[in-house]
């Protein structure tokens, strides 16, 4: 039952391995697209952080004689290729910081719940030494979750909400211009519609006027002459 477990664990620890690398290649890329100075540092914190934790893994595989490897985390890699999507977003910084923020901690939550499983596995079969290691990690993952809570519920979210709402309330001035545009040149054309049909009936009547008074001035003409 033993020789079940260890191997589970043995491959649990090295998808976490494979991870750990992956996010080795992601996180300077969320550093440098963060715009908040708090955020770039936590992200280039938890790089070197990262490092030390690939080490730690080492030393894992080592104290239960096995060959460190990774095993491709199908996980981290999607929660990465969602990250790297919103990056190629067109959003404003407070936003893209909060969205960057999120992406960080999903990946978080993944590995907080990949080495909490590692160190109950290591407790229970007696490896002591690589429970110790796994749970200095686990700790690390908890406190940058915990940071990058901080900073979001800090103010970061709270620009990016303003930032969203500013940009509606443009947009709703920009229409109502638009819509203000679009009934000006509309009104000029009924006014000018409503001019020429005034002028119109103006100069029917005026012609029938001077038809009427033709036919007058004809009619007499032709009773003078009789008489």
């Amino acid at each position: 039952m033993e020789g079940g477990l260890h191997k589970a664990f043995v491959d649990e620890l090295r998808d976490a391995y494979d991870a750990e690398k992956q996010l080795l290649k992601a996180l300077p890329k969320l550093a440098k697209a963060a715009t908040a100075e708090p955020l770039k540092a936590a992200f280039t914190e938890h790089l070197e952080q990262t490092r030390g934790q690939i080490e730690r893994l080492e030393q894992v595989f080592a104290s239960i004689e096995e060959r460190a490897r990774g095993k491709h985390c199908d996980g981290i890699a999607g929660i990465i290729e969602e990250g790297q999507s919103v990056m190629e977003e067109d959003l404003d910084p407070a936003t893209m910081d909060a969205c960057l923020i999120a992406a960080g901690q999903r990946s978080e939550h993944y590995e907080i719940a990949a080495y909490g499983t590692l160190v109950a596995w290591a407790n229970v079969m007696g490896h002591t030494e690589a429970a110790r290691l796994l749970d200095s990690i686990l700790e690390e993952e908890k406190a940058t979750d915990a940071k990058l809570n901080t900073l979001a519920e800090g103010g970061i979210n709270r620009q990016a909400a303003s930032s969203g709402q500013a940009d509606a309330e443009g947009d709703e001035g920009r229409n109502a211009a638009l819509g203000r545009g679009a009934a000006g040149p509309a009104a000029s054309s009924r006014k000018s519609a409503s001019s020429k049909s005034s002028r119109k009936t103006a100069s029917s009547k005026k012609s029938g006027r001077s038809g009427s008074a033709k036919k007058t001035s004809s009619k007499k003409g032709r009773a003078a002459k009789r008489r």
